[in-house]
């Protein structure tokens, strides 16, 4: 997949078939919509169109939009799905107050060469948004390009589905966010020093410090995950929270890795969350809280031995 973060001058050489979207969580539902445009795509270069940041977070200065992706994981997961490029749009206030016609001619065709989109039937573009599917059916006349609409029904069960998979993820349902997603929910970010209690109570941890803000984090409590560290699976235990039983204040996000004693102070690394096994927990003694590591620990060993056997 050739990825481009779109620039003025960028010109697609071959004629394009595209679809728009955000395509935040490229849950199923989202991969449907890439499989439709491959199948129908008639030998055309398939291209997603997709903004960053997001248009709300630009439009809506207050908003707090949290995203199921980083713009990086979202690249990661679009690499998978067989697309022949994916442009990176800039999205800013001057794009906003395009007018529908301008953004189809000088930049559809002008520089995506589209000559076939597929959209869904609510989608809604230009300046204020005012132009719809229909619309774009008349371009489409005049700019000589094809229009498929989306059945409605696989564009409501997106918006179900990515609804679903935050609220899952808010209520810590790491079983159903993974379901609707169709892969295990992510968490990525560089692994930093901690204050080194983990150490001193026979489980030490990686503080992972996840640099984008509108990144949606799940719900507080322990986690049973995994990783890839240096090529291998690695199992582990992940801990969202503040630390209470240590009169902790700020949320973290630590994980103690199985069978792994290798530095990777400074990497870069990526969670794959499985399941959550409980609430975090003030406990009323260092000691108690290492009891119930323990514990948790087994749980996971038996949790890696069932993932294995599936």
């Amino acid at each position: 997949m050739n990825t481009i973060d779109f620039f003025e001058a960028y010109k697609a050489e071959s004629p394009s078939a595209i679809t728009i979207g955000t395509f935040d969580g490229v849950h199923v539902g989202h991969k449907k919509i890439i499989e439709n445009l491959i199948e129908k795509s008639e030998g055309l270069n398939t291209m997603l169109l997709t903004f960053f940041p997001h248009p709300r977070m630009v439009l809506q200065q207050d908003s707090n939009i949290k995203l199921i992706n980083t713009i990086d994981e979202r690249v990661e997961l679009l690499e998978a799905t067989g697309l022949d490029t994916l442009i990176i749009y800039p999205f800013n206030k001057e794009f906003s107050r395009l007018k529908a016609r301008d953004f189809v001619r000088n930049f559809l065709i002008d520089h995506l060469n589209l000559k076939k989109i597929i959209i869904g039937y609510d989608h809604r573009f230009g300046r204020n948004r005012t132009a719809n599917i229909d619309d774009l059916r008349e371009f489409g006349q005049a700019f000589d390009f094809k229009v498929e609409e989306i059945k409605a029904k696989e564009i409501d069960d997106i918006t179900i589905s990515s609804t679903k998979i935050r609220k899952a993820l808010n209520e810590g349902d790491i079983t159903t966010a993974n379901t609707y997603l169709g892969y295990e929910f992510m968490l990525t970010g560089t692994v930093i020093a901690g204050k080194g209690l983990g150490n001193t109570i026979d489980f030490p941890t990686a503080n992972i410090h996840i640099k984008e803000t509108y990144k949606l984090i799940p719900k507080q409590g322990v986690y049973f995950v995994k990783s890839a560290l240096d090529g291998e699976t690695v199992f582990g235990m992940m801990n969202i929270g503040t630390n209470p039983t240590v009169k902790g204040t700020n949320q973290t996000i630590e994980v103690h890795f199985f069978n792994f004693n290798r530095d990777i102070y400074g990497k870069k690394v990526q969670i794959r969350l499985i399941k959550r096994l409980r609430d975090e927990r003030k406990f009323g003694s260092v000691t108690a809280l290492q009891a119930q590591l323990e514990k948790d620990k087994q749980t996971c060993e038996t949790l890696i031995q069932n993932y294995h056997a599936h």
